[in-house]
């Protein structure tokens, strides 16, 4: 037999024809594929769960998230810092009374003063002499701006604030905000060791070389201040106030009442430079 006639000879290794043997061997039954399982059902957290994740953000909601976080955690910020500068956070009921009591005596001080310039009005239109009242008032008025302006010594009931304490505790800055309580409290006149203390005048300096009104003053710092007592001390002793500010910084500060101090430091009378009376 030739080779021409073998379908798989050395000669011809690539033919893929099965040979005679293989022809006879039968095949082995292909065994049917199993049936898919059935998917159960989701529940309803399920559900939810796929719907939430992932994420499906917009370049808009996200850039308004953003915004929204910035806007809150400012809003936080913001609270947060006014509760802890709050100089009335954590105080006591009595010291909130005392400081209520306060506002009430300025507003009543106000009243005062306003019904005493209605009634010299009065006065004025009713007298018989208006030339004479006239006069008697200007007089009086004379007395009272050279209290204010310092340049006439001054008596009458308030208080010593006497403020001790190393050369570095206390700052000019300090005694500064002691005259502004005052003020604020009703003071009149004030004046601090042999200083006239006025509208105009400034404090410089630190430490031991702290001058009021270009004059240097050295502790203790003796203010004489002349109001109503029970306005007075309590204005210096609220929470947060002159007195607690100083014992922070390791100085001592401490309020005498006295039914007469004497305001004896005087400044000289300035005539103004350009100002005139408009009835000239």
């Amino acid at each position: 037999m030739s080779d021409a006639t073998n379908p798989k000879s050395p000669e011809n290794p690539d033919d893929d024809r099965p040979t005679p043997a293989e022809q006879a061997t039968p095949s082995e039954p292909v065994a049917p594929a199993a049936p898919a399982a059935p998917e159960e059902p989701l529940t309803g957290r399920q559900r939810l769960a796929a719907g939430l994740w992932p994420p499906r953000v917009s370049r808009a909601q996200l850039i308004v998230a953003v915004l929204l976080f910035v806007l809150g955690l400012g809003l936080a910020i913001q609270v947060r810092s006014t509760s802890d500068n709050s100089a009335l956070r954590g105080a006591r009921q009595e010291d909130l009374v005392r400081i209520l009591d306060e506002l009430d005596d300025r507003t009543q001080r106000l009243e005062d003063e306003a019904a005493r310039l209605e009634t010299q009005r009065s006065e004025l239109e009713s007298s018989s002499d208006q030339a004479e009242e006239a006069r008697k008032q200007t007089q009086e008025k004379e007395q009272q701006l050279g209290i204010l302006a310092g340049t006439v010594a001054a008596e009458g009931p308030g208080i010593t604030l006497t403020v001790r304490g190393a050369a570095a505790a206390v700052e000019s800055d300090m005694l500064l905000d002691a005259i502004q309580e005052l003020r604020a409290a009703g003071a009149e006149a004030i004046q601090v060791n042999d200083v006239r203390v006025v509208a105009d005048s400034y404090f410089t300096g630190s430490g031991t070389d702290i001058e009021i009104d270009g004059t240097k003053v050295a502790a203790p710092y003796v203010f004489k201040v002349i109001g109503k007592p029970e306005d007075l001390e309590p204005a210096l002793n609220i929470p947060g106030g002159v007195v607690q500010t100083l014992e922070k910084e390791q100085a001592t500060a401490t309020v005498a009442r006295s039914q007469k101090i004497v305001v004896d430091a005087l400044r000289p009378a300035k005539r103004p430079d350009y100002a005139q009376s408009s009835s000239q």
